[in-house]
């Protein structure tokens, strides 16, 4: 099958790969625009881990105050360049971040900030919950119930309260494959009005 310059563009358009990516990834689905976005997200996802050791020095510290002016953000989004520090699309990554922040309230970047004894602790609440189970059913279901709390309190496995079938680090990995940099929360605050810190 022929691949028309307009199905390229549409490709490009929707996805903001390269020119030849999209190209290819049509080429490989055999013009079905939807294999073909797939595609390009799996090689993307190919692309974030290989970039995932890379030092991020640059980045911007982003803001954000809602408009009853009772909920603020601060964040601290790292990248390997001013280049993308100042590109439209991690501007607009770091502005989806404090929305997700503000409203889904998640409490650490990750499973690795959160205090081992806070994990332990959950663990505990978890197993005293479930009894008259056996040993590996009672693991199974404190596992599943530690990974929920996790998605809860864990900015990067929230589901995107602007898409939902996508994670937080899964739009994190989209942007790296795009922008063609390593990209990392470092740290954010969250201020509510009346909440203790």
């Amino acid at each position: 099958m022929a691949i028309t310059a307009d199905t390229v563009k549409k490709l490009r358009d929707k996805t903001n790969a390269g020119m030849m990516d999209c190209k290819r990834a049509l080429e490989e689905s055999q013009g079905d625009l939807e294999k073909a976005i797939e595609i390009l997200r799996k090689r993307g996802l190919d692309i974030a881990a290989k970039k995932s050791s890379r030092a991020t020095k640059e980045g911007v510290v982003g803001a954000y105050i809602h408009s009853n002016k009772k909920v603020g953000v601060l964040i601290e989004v790292g990248c390997e360049s001013d280049f993308v520090a100042k590109n439209d699309q991690f501007q607009e990554l770091v502005r989806d971040l404090t929305l997700q922040i503000a409203s889904a309230v998640p409490r650490y970047v990750s499973r690795d900030d959160i205090p081992a004894e806070i994990v332990e602790r959950e663990k505990a609440i978890y197993s005293a919950q479930v009894t008259g189970k056996p040993a590996n059913v009672l693991e199974k279901i404190v596992s599943g119930k530690l990974e929920k709390f996790f998605k809860d309190v864990c900015l990067v496995d929230q589901p995107f309260v602007k898409d939902d079938k996508r994670t937080i680090n899964d739009v994190i990995k989209e942007h790296i494959a795009t922008l063609g940099e390593n990209i990392v929360v470092r740290r954010f605050l969250r201020y509510q009005v009346g909440e203790e810190l």
